[in-house]
């Protein structure tokens, strides 16, 4: 009987080394499960260090989130570093695939940089108060009305506070192997603070992540910055505009740096 509790202990190699579907959830229970553990651990510093919800706490959680990715077998190569030497406020435009994302917004997130995210993500336990201490805007995606509120709220107070703010234009994770078309709250954003747009793109995840396949291996993800967009001058009559030209010079770059995405992608009306 006393040998029964390490049959566990070697259950989980064994299935590690034959079954990509235990691999596939063991990684996703244990990337969830690591990030309460450490929205629990971050949620006494922030409150020690900022007395409670301030985007200056978001150094601590890109501290803490930084080595997530050695435990997943993932790394990241950057490229294009220099357009995020970009002073004052400004908006980050990047296209969403997984949660996964989060490690590689945390890889190159700028000082006073926060995100807009769903309200869900407040429900979320420890990780939906640790992102409520770090500032992240929450948008009622249902409700359009509200979204426009709290997107006019947040370009005033990009100006005020001197804040950046990364969005996923596409609103919702896509891993088809091209790019949903944009919404255009964070065009909105950037034309009503008049502030320029950087895009991030991340590479495709397809050739080590696949959700319905339920597959998760070792991968790279190459990230991309982008050229930053001005926005001086536009106004609501020019983000239709803006917002395809900041598509397809997204999608073009997704392409570029996504090897299993097939290149015969025709191009998507947009």
């Amino acid at each position: 009987m006393d040998v029964l509790w390490m049959v566990p202990l070697l259950l989980i190699p064994l299935l590690m080394w034959t079954s990509s579907t235990f691999v596939f959830y063991f990684k996703k229970f244990f990337y969830v499960a690591w990030m309460m553990c450490l929205a629990l651990f971050a949620i006494p510093l922030c409150i020690l260090k900022s007395g409670g919800r301030d985007i200056e706490n978001m150094r601590i959680i890109r501290f803490l989130v930084r080595h997530v990715k050695y435990f997943l077998g993932l790394r990241f190569e950057v490229s294009g570093w220099e357009h995020l030497q970009t002073e004052g406020p400004y908006v980050i435009i990047s296209n969403h695939q997984s949660s996964l994302d989060v490690l590689g917004l945390m890889e190159i997130l700028p000082d006073r940089c926060t995100m807009i995210a769903k309200k869900e993500l407040t429900y979320a336990g420890t990780v939906g108060l640790i992102c409520w201490l770090g500032g992240i805007v929450f948008i009622n995606r249902k409700k359009t009305s509200d979204a426009k509120s709290v997107m006019s709220d947040a370009a005033k107070t990009m100006l005020e506070d001197q804040i950046r703010l990364w969005v996923f234009p596409e609103g919702t994770r896509n891993q088809n192997g091209d790019l949903l078309l944009f919404k255009k709250g964070a065009f909105h954003l950037a034309v009503q603070a008049q502030v320029p747009l950087i895009p991030v793109v991340f590479s495709s995840y397809r050739n080590f992540y696949l959700r319905k396949e339920k597959q998760f291996k070792s991968g790279t993800i190459r990230l991309k910055i982008l050229p930053k967009i001005e926005t001086k001058g536009l106004t609501s009559d020019d983000v239709s505009d803006l917002c395809d030209k900041s598509f397809n010079v997204m999608r073009s770059a997704f392409l570029e740096i996504s090897p299993s995405v097939s290149q015969s992608n025709g191009p998507m009306s947009h």
